[in-house]
């Protein structure tokens, strides 16, 4: 039985990542911190490792901790990151300096494992030319429109620095499923009859299903592929009004529909940002999240995907929606 450490693993992907490998049957791993929920987490399969990442020497600790117990991990996903966060400081010390931190305790320990996946974004790519329409290609230059896309290509770069290192980075476009907290607030929007827009151009959104990202994660650890990179989506271009159309249909819901101006949503954003900033809170929506909204081209490419891998989703958005919605409404959340 192969051994596969999970980080982040009580998050939202992460759970998904943790529950595929226990029915692969791996014996998994969750590096999780020590104040993480472990609502998600409840199979007694499971084993369970806390993990500082604050500091090259605190990961050394525990995975030295761990080669006295003999166990060493066959492979390792990285999925620990912040999407948000309450300082913008913050986005660069997780997801770029935490991930430094981790591989160099791993190759000072003599921990590396076969392959690690890091799980970055498209955002560290960010969106495709608005004017041509055309999809961000693997060849391109990274132009990251946020902290959080700019924070996981600073990250990228410390990785593919690495020459003897087995790394492989998945690039996931948007990424919804059961447990999923930031479409979600769409999704009750929706459920409560608004269906709102943000300026008036038209936005195309690419979309990958959590399960159909988690199949190909697991596809790629095991797979010949090693320092390669991969954008992943379903590989169909939506309409942001084919979203509210499905999720309509799917909630049996009729909305009022509106268009909110760029140049108010800006300052929304700034005045949210900047009264959040008191309280220490994190807003939905911040000068970050206004940047993604405006940009009206989200297409990647996934040829590669079927070339290298034969991989091809299972959920179009239809279906994954349908799925979601179940789960929340069994859930209690909408």
């Amino acid at each position: 039985m192969a051994n596969i450490l999970i980080t982040g693993a009580s998050g939202f992907i992460g759970s998904f990542l943790v529950e595929e490998g226990l029915k692969q049957g791996y014996q998994v791993y969750a590096g999780i911190r020590k104040s993480s929920s472990r609502e998600y987490l409840q199979d007694s399969r499971i084993q369970f490792i806390e993990f500082d990442f604050s500091t090259t020497e605190k990961v050394t600790e525990t995975l030295e901790s761990c080669k006295k117990n003999n166990l060493r991990f066959d492979y390792i996903v990285h999925n620990a990151g912040l999407t948000k966060a309450r300082k913008k400081e913050d986005f660069h010390n997780v997801n770029c300096l935490n991930t430094v931190h981790f591989i160099e305790a791993l190759m000072q320990t003599g921990m590396v494992p076969e392959k690690f996946i890091f799980v970055s974004s498209l955002a560290a790519y960010g969106p495709g030319n608005p004017l041509t329409g055309e999809p961000v290609r693997l060849a391109d230059e990274p132009k990251p429109i946020e902290l959080y896309g700019k924070s996981k290509l600073a990250a990228e770069r410390y990785i593919t620095s690495l020459n003897d290192f087995p790394w492989l980075i998945v690039r996931p476009t948007g990424v919804y499923g059961p447990k999923e907290k930031d479409y979600f607030v769409f999704f009750q929007t929706i459920s409560r009859g608004m269906e709102p827009y943000i300026g008036f151009k038209k936005q195309i959104l690419t979309f990958i299903y959590v399960r159909d990202l988690v199949r190909f994660i697991f596809l790629a650890m095991t797979s010949v592929h090693v320092q390669k990179a991969y954008f992943v989506a379903d590989g169909k271009e939506y309409p942001s009004e084919l979203f509210a159309e499905i999720t309509k249909k799917a909630l049996g819901k009729k909305t009022i529909r509106f268009t909110v101006p760029l140049f108010i949503v800006k300052s929304i954003a700034i005045v949210g940002e900047n009264l959040a900033g008191l309280w220490g809170s994190i807003p939905t929506l911040n000068t970050d999240k206004y940047n993604v909204l405006r940009s009206t081209n989200w297409r990647c490419e996934v040829e590669p995907l079927e070339r290298d891998f034969g991989f091809t989703a299972e959920y179009d958005l239809e279906k994954g929606v349908g799925e979601t919605l179940t789960w929340y409404k069994k859930e209690g959340w909408l």
